[in-house]
């Protein structure tokens, strides 16, 4: 295995933190690529490690969203962190049957359905006229957070990304969240799951402490950055950057499925 150096991959990690934050997510759109030319690990491994890293992530950008008054949706947050848990030890055991192929292909879809999901959102295109697509029954809203958490918890800790990928969209669009509160409220999300996720890893060998280490010093630096950031930007403009950094990330990956790298 190929085994760069700390400054190489603190400064991967500090990347990552800052857009794992910015995103309300992990730092995979950044970490799962570079591991991916850095590395010789597995698929599966450098999934799992990054999961490692996003817990870093996390602590460090709910910290600077509490500190600096950021708004965190609870209700919705936390059934969504129950489903997380045990979606996340589902996702990290499909991870090693799953062909390197398909997991390549979904992460890439991914970005893109929520890319554009938030992209028409900032353009002030959506069908629920600014509010959430269900209403506001905790009958309803309970239950459906319970499943589409027990569906990120899996995907992320099989794709290392954190979650937010998905759940800031989510939040968005089904239950009328502001971005803002979107991001914070998916960095508390992603807390339980990366570290269900890690374990999970851990415990069957698809994750490398070493890097995830050496990732995550730097990705806690740049957490902070990215947090104070997305809570600084206007909505319109976080929604756009959000989107459109998912797209790049979507269009690289596929050129390298093309490549056949």
């Amino acid at each position: 295995m190929t085994r760069p150096r700390g400054r190489p991959l603190a400064g991967v990690g500090l990347a990552g933190g800052v857009m794992g934050a910015l995103l309300g997510g992990g730092a995979g759109s950044v970490t799962v690529p570079a591991l991916d030319r850095l590395t010789d690990l597995s698929r599966a491994t450098i999934h799992g490690t990054s999961t490692v890293t996003n817990i870093a992530i996390a602590i460090v950008g709910v910290a600077v969203y509490w500190a600096r008054g950021g708004a965190i949706d609870t209700s919705t947050g936390l059934p969504l962190m129950l489903g997380g848990v045990a979606g996340a030890v589902l996702g990290a055991r499909l991870v090693t049957r799953a062909p390197e192929r398909a997991l390549r292909i979904l992460f890439s879809a991914v970005l893109l359905a929520s890319g554009t999901s938030l992209l028409l959102e900032a353009a002030g295109i959506t069908v629920t006229a600014g509010a959430g697509a269900l209403p506001e029954d905790p009958a309803i809203v309970v239950p459906v957070a319970l499943a589409l958490g027990t569906l990120v918890g899996a995907w992320s800790a099989a794709m290392g990304l954190g979650g937010g990928l998905l759940t800031v969209p989510a939040l968005v669009l089904l239950f009328g969240v502001d971005p803002h509160t979107a991001v914070g409220t998916s960095l508390l999300v992603m807390l339980p799951n990366s570290v269900a996720g890690a374990a999970a890893h851990l415990r069957q060998g698809t994750a490398s402490v070493p890097i995830g280490a050496r990732l995550a010093a730097g990705a806690a630096v740049g957490a902070a950055g990215g947090a104070l950031l997305a809570l600084a930007l206007d909505e319109r403009v976080l929604s756009t950057i959000l989107g459109s950094y998912m797209y790049f990330t979507a269009t690289r990956e596929l050129l390298r499925i093309r490549r056949g790298r």
